[in-house]
């Protein structure tokens, strides 16, 4: 009889320990989304006046309408680095995002030009590939000369050098891809959704891109020197469809991201790839073949948090696929060709199949590429 109440004690001792461990766990909920909101310029810098509108009122107009309807989903939290007509140090808008761990870091601008050019493009950090995507980011990085101690907070760094901004380099490598990704959604958004000229996803040495270290973008939405398009950005509805199209391109980029499918398979049967700085090696010692041309194309479909396994109905149908993590992500690629016309079909049956965000990357010796050295490897 004594035994009895005795288990029964400890049985009651379990119950209660098991609850308030319980209860302690859902007292600290999973740590939410957070995407920080950059507006262009702001106070006394009024950024590109073309054809007499306010890029600073345009880009902040756009930043709060973006903020807004995010702020309704729960699982995201919203910072700006600017709510009003403020002017924001570059380096502080990255200090802002960097103290807030956040997961994105979004910035918006408009376009100017001397020409009729017009349309949209969304850039991510990288080395200037031509001499337009230099000007572009000449113009925005100018902004340093109208802060206080420029030199000192930027380490002599000069928006006028071809050289000073050759010498940014993507520090945060690890977030070139998700930025891609991103960037690709939202021109995505923009021709689709509203038909506007896709100017394409480029690279660029982008100071404020430079201070942070999260997956970031710089949208320019258009070309206020191209009367027509100036018109459409500076009017509530232009600003109201493009704030939706950007705002549905960073929902998207986070369902990829925390992309799970009922019944994937568990972690430890999945076969994942190991990124070193060697080689490209398969979990239980199998090793990735290469050929003789020593360069690989891959389709990038997704970058997850989750680990998925390979098999194809985790992947909308798509066979062969394989699992590469990167910090704490788990990059997702699909195909493995020597043929830069084969993989080009490839992207274009990943895109059918549901991934409009896939791109192509490139591997020589197991190490990732720029894409444009590799294709130029293959045709020499």
């Amino acid at each position: 009889m004594k035994t009895h109440k005795i288990l029964h004690f400890v049985l009651i001792i379990i119950v209660l320990t098991y609850t308030l461990d319980v209860n302690a766990f859902n007292d600290h909920p999973k740590k939410k989304f957070v995407v920080v909101l950059d507006a262009g310029h702001g106070g006394h810098d009024p950024g590109n006046m073309g054809n007499g509108y306010k890029e600073k009122e345009i880009a902040l107009n756009v930043v709060l309408k973006v903020g807004k309807m995010l702020e309704k989903n729960p699982g995201i939290e919203v910072i700006y680095t600017r709510k009003n007509d403020k002017f924001i140090d570059l380096f502080v808008r990255g200090k802002i995002a960097n103290e807030a761990n956040a997961d994105l870091f979004v910035s918006v601008h408009c376009n100017a030009h001397g020409s009729s050019a017009h349309g949209t493009e969304t850039f991510v950090l990288g080395t200037h590939r031509n001499n337009t995507n230099f000007e572009v980011a000449k113009r925005e990085n100018s902004v340093i000369f109208m802060e206080e101690d420029y030199q000192k907070n930027y380490a002599g760094f000069d928006p006028n050098s071809p050289e000073s901004v050759m010498s940014i380099l993507l520090s945060q490598e690890e977030y070139l891809d998700q930025s891609i990704m991103l960037a690709s959604l939202i021109q995505n958004a923009f021709t689709n959704n509203l038909k506007r000229k896709d100017r394409g996803v480029k690279q660029a040495g982008f100071i404020v891109l430079h201070q942070t270290v999260m997956p970031s973008v710089l949208v320019e939405t258009g070309f206020l020197s191209y009367k027509k398009e100036g018109a459409y950005l500076n009017s509530s509805k232009g600003q109201q469809q493009i704030s939706e199209a950007i705002y549905e391109a960073i929902l998207e980029y986070k369902k990829t991201l925390d992309k799970t499918v009922p019944g994937y398979m568990p972690v430890e049967e999945a076969v994942i790839v190991k990124e070193t700085t060697e080689t490209l090696q398969v979990e239980k010692s199998q090793t990735i073949v290469t050929n003789t041309s020593n360069i690989i194309f891959k389709v990038q479909i997704a970058a997850s948090s989750k680990l998925l396994g390979s098999q194809p109905y985790n992947f909308n149908g798509l066979h062969g696929v394989s699992g590469v993590k990167t910090g704490s992500l788990y990059k997702y690629y699909y195909g493995n060709t020597t043929s830069y016309e084969e993989v080009k079909r490839l992207a274009e049956e990943a895109k059918s199949k549901g991934y409009p965000s896939s791109f192509i990357v490139a591997f020589k010796d197991g190490i990732k590429t720029p894409l444009s050295e590799a294709i130029k490897s293959v045709a020499n």
